[in-house]
């Protein structure tokens, strides 16, 4: 059974935080809350966890691989991003949206999607991915964790240490209640708004 690792949703415990990094820089998987559902988390650098991601998401080479920021510092380090570009990003961030862009060479690429070479980005309005984020100093590597077959995200940590017994390390429980819903993806790699798809974010900006 996967580790449970309980985070107050709104003063994060320190130390309860360094655990769940931990697990996360020694190459696992965790399960942890985000303003749009439960999504899978690890090291940007860990290829054993992406492929663990792929399996239990039933993935292609065609799927856009989320890099979770703690802010615009970050986010420009992984993807490159021009003034029209910024602005838009910017006026929907923090929240519920993943924006695809052109990656940087900072990305390992076998993160990228395989023919754009662009990546997912998102900076969460989530004070427990926050959490997560900062204290880990780079990017979390992410996907939402929509099992295959279904639609919608899990949001309960019980039930995701119940579905994936054995293939993450640990779930991350803020006891507050998960929205069940995915981000809005927008790509912007070619400098025009695109929705991909429509979730939780308003997409009235990008239309």
């Amino acid at each position: 059974m996967a580790r449970f690792i309980d985070i107050h949703p709104e003063n994060p415990q320190a130390r309860n935080v360094e655990q769940a990094v931990e697990i996360i820089r020694s190459g696992g998987l965790i399960a942890y809350p985000t303003d749009s559902g439960y999504a899978l988390g690890a090291q940007i650098g860990s290829a054993d966890a992406l492929t663990r991601i792929r399996s239990i998401r039933d993935l292609d080479d065609k799927h856009h691989f989320t890099l979770v920021c703690h802010d615009f510092a970050q986010l420009g380090h992984v993807v490159q991003v021009d003034n029209a570009v910024f602005r838009a990003v910017k006026a929907a961030t923090p929240g519920p949206y993943t924006f695809i862009l052109p990656a940087t060479r900072e990305v390992p690429k076998r993160l990228l999607q395989a023919k754009k070479r662009t990546v997912g980005v998102r900076i969460p309005d989530h004070v427990v991915t926050q959490a997560l984020v900062t204290a880990l100093g780079e990017p979390l590597l992410s996907s939402t964790l929509i099992l295959p077959g279904e639609t919608d995200p899990m949001t309960t940590a019980w039930e995701i240490a119940e579905a994936l017994d054995g293939r993450i390390e640990a779930v991350v429980d803020a006891g507050d209640e998960v929205v069940g819903r995915p981000t809005t993806v927008v790509d912007l790699s070619d400098g025009h708004a695109q929705v991909l798809r429509e979730g939780a974010g308003d997409v009235g900006p990008f239309q």
